[in-house]
């Protein structure tokens, strides 16, 4: 979660922004979006322990090196084509598409790394 607040605040908040159709200025909105955000974040954090927990059990035993290359080919493998079908299969611009892919997919990188590492050294 501390990534995503830095992912999807200071390094690409903005790019964000723009992609989803909003303005920092519609306040209304963004009441609305805090109201249900407590909800979304308890089921995320939920799916993240999972996914974690699922990776730790496939790397189990490994070091960091090979912790890190593990999630590393579970993300090329499945996490980023999943990503691509999302990004990709709408009516947005070709620019807004990639945009969309690139700050997803590698917001998702960086947790798998992270993951990785931690897990990998875990032992």
């Amino acid at each position: 979660m501390l990534i995503g607040a830095i992912w999807y605040g200071p390094l690409f908040g903005k790019k964000w922004i723009e992609i989803c159709g909003a303005t920092l200025e519609d306040l209304e909105a963004r009441k609305k979006m805090q109201k249900a955000a407590g909800q979304l974040y308890m089921v995320q954090f939920a799916l993240t322990l999972f996914q974690v927990w699922y990776l730790a059990i496939f790397i189990n035993g490994w070091g960091a090196s090979i912790g890190l290359a593990n999630a590393f080919g579970i993300w090329l493998a499945f996490v980023m084509p999943t990503v691509v079908g999302a990004s990709m299969w709408n009516n947005d611009s070709s620019k807004v598409r990639w945009a969309r892919f690139l700050i997803q997919s590698g917001y998702q990188l960086v947790n798998f790394i992270v993951f990785g590492l931690v897990l990998g050294m875990w032992r």
